[in-house]
């Protein structure tokens, strides 16, 4: 018994430890994400005219250094002439944060996130600031309007490439929240891009020649634009109302296509012998090509001579005009005989010579 304990002793400590890390990693990895404070925090308050992006868990720095968390976001209770933002903070005890604290809410990244930075204002003559008390908003400033910068920005930013505009559009919100940078430098980097730009002027004014040209020839034909485009609506539904019967033509026509191919086969065998025979034809034609053409120059005077002589009716007119001959008489022994040759003799029918 002893023994079997002893033996599960060993896998229950390892189990245990597994435990303790697993959860203490847990904690830190929720901690992280959660932007939770370690130690005693002390709370504060603060307003502003505009937490827009703001949320729960976003951080509180001093000169960059996170020291604690925003817990919580509404508005405050004794606002009566506009509404006011008040936000619950907590700064960490080990921070002592002068009266004259400024509160001001900046971007942490393009993407939209946000953070209060706390710095000292003046003023303060040694005070500290003490727990649960108030920044007033005189003593605040509301995060950067990014849609109105980058509104003013836009002539420019559309212009530029993607990579150019996010680093450009990062230096501008870094040098209006005072984080780096100054003015000087933007102006320098913007005047670089727009110099960028100026060297192709050439192109872009050749692009804009071009689309002028295009466009007043565009607005000269307007008239037979839209009578291209109300034709071509007209045609389009007059397809759409005869699409039955499209459909049904192209079965016939599928029909036909395969009666015709059947046709083909049946007569391929015929057609090839009647081509062969149309060779051997063409072929006995070009051998006598020299008598061909002979008949072929005789024959309107033969057909003209023809037709004189059936002009009385459905009949041909002969006349002999002369004729010979031999006549054999028998012999006397009746093997051999004379022979007894006629004269030509002449009828002396009209049209004889």
């Amino acid at each position: 018994m002893k023994g079997q304990l002893r033996g599960l002793a060993a896998p229950l400590i390892k189990l245990v430890i597994f435990a303790l890390v697993t959860i203490l990693a847990s904690y830190v990895l929720i901690s992280t994400i959660t932007n939770a404070g370690y130690g005693e925090q002390l709370a504060y308050r603060a307003q502003f005219t505009d937490v827009a992006g703001l949320v729960e868990g976003d951080e509180v720095r001093i000169a960059g250094v996170r020291v604690g968390q925003v817990t919580g976001i509404g508005l405050a209770p004794d606002s009566t002439d506009r509404p006011v933002a008040e936000v619950e903070l907590e700064v960490g005890a080990d921070v002592s944060l002068p009266a004259s604290v400024h509160a001001t809410i900046r971007y942490r990244n393009l993407v939209g996130q946000r953070y209060i930075a706390l710095a000292e204002g003046e003023g303060s003559a040694g005070r500290t600031l003490e727990e649960h008390a108030l920044i007033p908003l005189a003593q605040t400033t509301p995060a950067l309007d990014l849609t109105t910068l980058f509104g003013g920005f836009q002539p420019l930013l559309q212009a530029l490439n993607p990579a150019d505009m996010n680093r450009l559009s990062y230096e501008i919100i870094q040098v209006f929240q005072g984080e780096g940078g100054t003015v000087q430098s933007l102006l320098s980097h913007v005047a670089s891009l727009t110099d960028s730009l100026a060297d192709k002027d050439a192109v872009i004014g050749s692009v804009i020649d071009n689309l002028t040209t295009v466009m007043g020839t565009v607005a000269a034909r307007d008239q037979q634009l839209s009578s291209l485009i109300v034709s071509l609506q007209q045609f389009v539904t007059g397809l759409a109302g005869d699409k039955d019967a499209i459909f049904d033509s192209l079965q016939t026509i599928d029909t036909l296509a395969a009666a015709t191919t059947d046709l083909l086969t049946d007569a391929r065998a015929p057609l090839a012998a009647d081509i062969k025979a149309l060779g051997d034809l063409s072929g006995n034609l070009a051998d006598s090509g020299d008598v061909v053409e002979h008949f072929l120059q005789l024959a309107p005077t033969k057909i003209d001579l023809i037709t004189r002589t059936a002009i009385n009716g459905s009949w041909f007119n002969f006349f002999m005009c002369s004729s010979n001959g031999t006549i054999v008489l028998p012999g006397t022994d009746g093997q051999s005989g004379t022979a007894l040759t006629l004269p030509p003799t002449s009828s002396g029918a009209e049209g004889c010579g």
